[in-house]
């Protein structure tokens, strides 16, 4: 079976329903795996996956739609913690309450899910946990502190995963995107005084000059996923155009 297959392999991708996890369900889906779609809305799950409702910050949703998936196939080889919210604003901006909702859905999402789907995964030949950070893991942005505290924990928790989990057969690597052309970024946009500047704007801040688009953050996934990466764990593979490691020279 060549690297970039997943034929016989079930994944799951929570937050799968839009945006870069529909991105994520469609690519494994073209390349051979059964995969669900765990949301909260999975109405709108790419043809031809299984759609199942999950809220992540529910552990009996999660171990719930575990049970659905593994009812239906049998077996997950595949977890791809996509689901996540954002959150604008300093250190000072945010209420208690909103750190405790937004690491409740980023963080522990991520741990609800993986600890739910770990005995099948311990069952699997090619198991693999691939996490969706951020680029706000590892650069200051602006006025994304509490986006960014959650993030940061997510590639920690991704590489103590990795080490708690290698001697099982499990690989655990993240991505970081950078900022992605999807629905949430068009809704920030769209709230902004001049919604043509700012898009303009977080163009120019990847040095690539544009968007990251879903279809680039999917094909790092399936990478990170993939049987061809069997000797890959604890690895954070930036999907920024470079903004994390490139420093250019301004534009003459």
């Amino acid at each position: 079976m060549s690297s970039d297959t997943f034929d016989g392999l079930v994944a799951i991708v929570t937050g799968g329903a839009s945006g870069i996890g529909a991105a994520i369900a469609s690519m494994l889906r073209d390349r051979g795996a059964d995969v669900a779609v765990l949301d909260l809305d999975p109405s709108t799950a790419p043809e031809g996956t299984l759609p199942v409702t999950a809220d992540v910050t529910s552990d009996a949703s999660v171990r719930a739609a575990i049970d659905t998936v593994t009812s239906t196939w049998g077996r997950v080889d595949i977890v791809v913690n996509n689901a996540g919210i954002g959150a604008q604003g300093t250190v000072e901006d945010n209420s208690d309450e909103d750190w405790h909702r937004v690491y409740d859905v980023n963080v522990l999402g991520v741990v609800r899910t993986t600890r739910a789907a770990l005995p099948y995964l311990r069952l699997s030949p090619s198991a693999a946990i691939v996490n969706v950070s951020s680029i706000a893991a590892t650069a200051g942005l602006q006025q994304r502190a509490l986006y960014s505290a959650t993030k940061g924990a997510v590639q920690s928790l991704t590489v103590a995963m990795a080490a708690d989990h290698v001697r099982e057969g499990i690989r655990v690597n993240c991505v970081n995107p950078g900022t992605v052309a999807t629905p949430w970024v068009d809704r920030l946009l769209d709230s902004a005084t001049d919604p043509a500047a700012e898009r303009a704007a977080l163009a120019a801040r990847q040095p690539h000059g544009r968007l990251v688009t879903a279809e680039e953050v999917a094909g790092a996934v399936a990478y990170l996923a993939g049987r061809g990466s069997g000797s890959t764990t604890g690895t954070s593979l930036a999907v920024d155009g470079g903004m994390s490691g490139l420093r250019l020279r301004p534009a003459t």
